[in-house]
């Protein structure tokens, strides 16, 4: 008889277990508890380290089984690592792996249907505790056009323990399925080979310090972030290709090319459409991308985990969109709560942050002829993916299939966190439920606010 897998839920203690078709009742301190049907769960992750523990690198050899609907969908090796930085406080953590085949190298494979690839993200909510965010925001970016990492809700289990609810991603990366431009050979130097293509951040830097920044692994802004009181500065960060891999000749046309855009967007004929920015960006990139980070007020916006690319005889694009698990009124500092603020005016209230936002979108905002296509735009959304009811379907969706597959229950009995402030939360509900209306109401009031204030821009 075909086994069907069930998940019994053993408060505080999860224990996965295969049994037969029949449904069963499991008493728990006289507290009687439904299993959960195979087609209910969310993709179960099971992850064996045969003993080994998971450090923040180097990835370490591990075997993965994913289970869809009570099938087996995929089994093979992995190389696994803790992944993240701020969030690398939190004992639940995220984890990033590489699908390897039996000898040990990486094999692209195809994972709960996206395309394949090697590199995978397991991202752990856990000062998000709607579960959603990052999910959330990915498919209102995919929705309106603009790739975003493939997200899918998920449970992982680590040598047979349940670690909580996650949600699966794509990591960025150049990909014909991801940040789709050219692959930069080291030996395209000269002509439109030199011209992409680019992924450049404005990020951490990566190691142990996160603000060494250096003509290795970076370039600078030529403008002082407005606002910023510390003599901060902006840098762009080597992505793509990588500090290690970039050429000198690769180095020099993408910091030009990104000096000569705020040369020209700083200049009094920045509005020229022949000679000013607009040469040099893809505007309906930028406007998107601005409107993405102020519909969910996302305190690390246009300064953090903020993504840009460069393709081949192109111009400047945004994106995609990266982090928001602070957005949407999570963080309690520098008004990243609020949903009555401009986010691009960060640097004006948190002027001695270190990562400061560039001048580009307080400028772009002076062209009349920007205003004006942003505007548009807004309204095109706001009848569409940006409307209330499209975007609160999406948020029941979620909660309705992690409230049936068991997964919210199951999290928060591993994870004791509602009621508890959990930096940087800003509202702390007792319940999920009340997180999830929070998240709602937040969402409402942000939209009306921004409805007037994209009106009077």
């Amino acid at each position: 008889m075909k086994k069907r897998l069930f998940v019994y839920l053993f408060l505080p203690i999860v224990f996965l277990l295969a049994c037969n078709d029949d449904p069963e009742m499991v008493a728990v301190e006289e507290e009687v508890i439904p299993d959960i049907a195979a087609a209910d769960r969310l993709p179960q992750f099971q992850i064996n380290t045969n003993g080994a523990t998971i450090v923040d690198e180097p990835k370490i050899d591990a075997q993965l089984v994913i289970i869809e609907a009570g099938v087996e969908t995929h089994r093979g090796a992995i190389g696994i690592e803790i992944r993240g930085s701020s969030s690398q406080q939190f004992p639940k953590k995220s984890f990033g792996f590489e699908t390897r085949d039996e000898a040990n190298e990486d094999l692209d494979v195809s994972l709960l249907g996206f395309p394949e690839e090697e590199d995978w993200i397991l991202y752990a909510p856990y000062s998000d505790k709607s579960l959603v965010r990052n999910h959330l925001i990915y498919e209102l970016s995919t929705d309106m056009g603009r790739y975003a990492s493939r997200s899918k809700l998920a449970e992982v289990y680590i040598n047979g323990s349940y670690n909580g609810m996650y949600v699966f991603m794509e990591k960025l990366k150049r990909d014909d399925h991801r940040i789709d431009i050219n692959k930069l050979k080291d030996d395209e130097n000269t002509g439109e080979d030199l011209t992409g293509g680019y992924i450049i951040k404005l990020d951490k830097a990566d190691g142990f310090n996160e603000t060494l920044y250096t003509d290795i692994n970076s370039f600078p802004s030529q403008i002082s972030p407005p606002n910023s009181t510390a003599g901060q500065q902006i840098h762009f960060l080597y992505d793509d290709p990588d500090q290690e891999d970039i050429t000198p000749e690769q180095k020099t046309y993408i910091s030009e090319y990104v000096t000569n855009f705020e040369t020209a967007l700083a200049s009094d004929t920045f509005t020229d459409p022949d000679t000013g920015y607009a040469m040099y960006i893809d505007t309906e990139s930028f406007i998107d991308f601005f409107l993405l980070n102020e519909l969910s007020n996302n305190v690390d916006g246009y300064r953090l985990s903020t993504w840009m690319t460069k393709d081949k005889n192109e111009k400047l694009k945004m994106g995609p969109i990266w982090d928001f698990n602070l957005a949407f009124g999570n963080a309690d500092y520098c008004e990243g709560g609020s949903n009555n603020v401009w986010t691009y005016r960060f640097n004006e209230r948190c002027p001695n942050d270190i990562w400061q936002i560039p001048f580009w979108w307080e400028r772009l905002l002076e062209d009349p002829a920007f205003v004006t296509q942003l505007q548009n735009r807004w309204t095109t959304l706001r009848n569409s993916t940006f409307s209330e009811s499209y975007i609160l379907e999406k948020i029941d969706e979620y909660v309705s299939a992690l409230e049936t597959g068991g997964a919210i229950r199951a999290n928060f009995d591993v994870w004791q966190v509602l009621g508890i402030y959990i930096w940087p939360n800003d509202f702390v509900g007792n319940s999920y439920e009340s997180e999830i209306t929070y998240l709602k109401d937040w969402i409402t009031g942000r939209l009306t606010w921004l409805d007037t204030e994209i009106a009077n821009l």
